[in-house]
């Protein structure tokens, strides 16, 4: 006959508890894994999965009750981590958004808006363009995949206890969200640029020919240059996209003390 402790009972909800708060923090906000789109039943089932598959493998601190003081501590620092391993590559992704955002207002497609199925929410046309084009070149190059190992490593290498993240830590997460500026701008200014020249050109025309209608002529060749532009610069966004995406998943082994 088998028999069960209470603390054998508690560890073992624990080892496998913990993991699952960090790892479901995470999917929550992850792209892909955290989209509108995903049933969050969903990422609860993968999470739980996850974390049963792991649970034997992962270090718990010693002495430490689930139910105690100690133990919501350590609960509260698995959603800290999780959630910001999650942030850090959800800003590579809206970074693309923002550029593409930028672009489209320089094209005149303010008011081009759709729904976009990752967020929720209503985004330009060209910003759910890139945003699309970026998941599909995230789930080509396994990038899925590769955030679950980077998951299951990181309580390997930042086991599962009450430091964290620790100051350092979320300093490092705070700086990294300059990158959704920066990315951006990588993104946009190319198409900025020749949009720019092209209103240039505009403005010596009106000068040239007065009583030539630009709204009529120059949105319609605003359009069309602009497209050509994005179609031009694509390969630029996407070898562009794989360098922070790179980086991104640098930063969250750092992040997981690897």
């Amino acid at each position: 006959m088998i028999t069960v402790t209470t603390a054998e009972l508690e560890h073992g909800i624990a080892s496998v508890f913990w993991p699952f708060v960090r790892i479901g923090s995470c999917f929550m906000v992850a792209p892909v894994f955290g989209a509108t789109a995903v049933p969050a039943q969903l990422r609860i089932v993968l999470a739980g999965a996850i974390a049963l598959l792991i649970a034997p493998l992962v270090p718990l601190p010693a002495g430490v009750q689930l139910l105690s003081g100690s133990g919501v501590l350590i609960t509260v620092q698995q959603v800290i981590i999780g959630v910001a391993l999650g942030f850090c590559l959800q800003v590579v992704f809206q970074a693309l958004s923002l550029g593409g955002q930028m672009i489209a207002n320089s094209m005149g497609l303010q008011l081009s808006y759709n729904l976009d199925p990752l967020n929720g929410q209503s985004t330009p046309a060209l910003g759910q363009l890139y945003t699309v084009l970026v998941t599909l070149l995230f789930l080509l190059l396994d990038g899925h995949t590769t955030l679950i190992r980077v998951l299951v490593d990181g309580f390997r290498t930042l086991p599962v206890g009450v430091d964290g993240l620790g100051p350092k830590g979320l300093w490092t997460v705070a700086t990294w969200g300059s990158v959704l500026f920066s990315g951006a701008l990588a993104v946009a200014l190319p198409g900025i640029t020749a949009m720019l020249v092209a209103n240039l050109a505009f403005g010596i025309v009106s000068r040239a020919a007065p009583t030539l209608n630009l709204f009529a002529t120059g949105l319609p060749i605003s359009l069309v240059f602009g497209l050509l532009v994005i179609i031009v610069s694509l390969p630029v966004v996407g070898s562009g996209f794989v360098r922070v995406l790179g980086e991104a998943f640098l930063l969250l082994r750092h992040l997981s003390g690897a």
